[in-house]
């Protein structure tokens, strides 16, 4: 006969209680029923765990190691159900959060920092990709939120802006411009440029080309890098300026002067996103933490 749970917590009540009547009045049972049911756990274990007199009840060594692999099991058991709890109340679990080069150098790390002290139990996998890599993991599920250059187009996505940066221009600290306080677009637009790979950052470069097209030139470019750090170390060498985000100071590294661009109002946005079917209770108090997130102002 299979043992279970019945079993367990009759032998449990029996092994604490060392008395047949108190341990029937403890789980409401008939004391024929519950002497049945331990004579039903003896039969299935194989062994005598009870030494039966009419003055006394004792434990066997079988029952003893028995009562210690029960209490094992009850302690699984309850540990289960908070867990269960836990995950059905969206307080444990996994998220897998993609993320760009603006993301990682902006917000995102303090917001991971201040959803993990809320809830230390769900675990983030962090995954780096361009915007479009990201779109077309979260769309096969590969990736439950996308950490994008904005906007967002995706009729079948929700988001929410994390950040809004200004541009700024990023040079050799032997550029003869880098010690100016501020310039404008048109004084970089005969300058050799550095910049992210288009496969990479195809968003922004679509965003840079129309802001340098504003003053009346496209960048030329002189050499492409893969992500941010590999960009300012060509500009540190002098191959190049560059036109950044203002989180780049983040980034920014022994050799490079960040300029600020006294005649460019336009900001770009990093956005969180998401589908909007499917949210997991994990997922949704992710999207709660980021939507009471501080922004901070620009």
């Amino acid at each position: 006969m299979r043992i279970d749970l019945r079993h367990l917590r009759a032998f449990e009540a029996v092994a604490e209680e060392l008395h047949f009547r108190r341990a029937a009045e403890r789980l409401s049972l008939a004391q024929p029923a519950l002497s049945r049911t331990i004579q039903q756990l003896e039969e299935s274990v194989g062994e005598e765990l009870l030494l039966r007199s009419n003055r006394r009840v004792e434990l066997t060594e079988a029952g003893r190691v028995f009562l210690a692999g029960s209490r094992t099991i009850f302690e699984q058991l309850d540990n289960a159900v908070q867990q269960a709890r836990k995950a059905g109340a969206g307080q444990i679990g996994q998220l897998r959060i993609g993320y760009t080069d603006f993301a990682v150098s902006g917000q995102l790390p303090s917001i991971l920092e201040g959803f993990h002290r809320c809830y230390p139990e769900i675990r983030a996998e962090l995954i780096f990709g361009s915007t479009q890599q990201q779109l077309e993991m979260l769309n096969e599920g590969s990736i439950e939120f996308a950490f994008v250059t904005g906007p967002l187009l995706e009729p079948n996505m929700d988001s929410i802006e994390i950040q809004r940066d200004r541009f700024v221009a990023a040079l050799s600290h032997l550029h003869p411009l880098a010690s100016r306080s501020e310039l404008t677009l048109a004084e970089l637009a005969k300058e050799p440029f550095v910049l992210g790979s288009m496969s990479h950052w195809a968003y922004f470069r679509r965003h840079l080309d129309a802001l340098c097209l504003s003053a009346n030139f496209l960048p030329e470019v002189a050499q492409e890098a893969f992500n941010s750090e590999g960009i300012f170390g060509f500009v540190a060498a002098n191959i190049g300026v560059t036109i950044h985000l203002e989180s780049s100071a983040n980034y920014s590294r022994k050799g490079v002067v960040v300029v600020p661009l006294k005649d460019v109002d336009t900001r770009l946005c990093t956005l969180a996103a998401w589908l909007k079917t499917g949210i997991t209770p994990v997922q949704q108090k992710f999207i709660e933490f980021l939507r009471q997130y501080p922004r901070p102002g620009n």
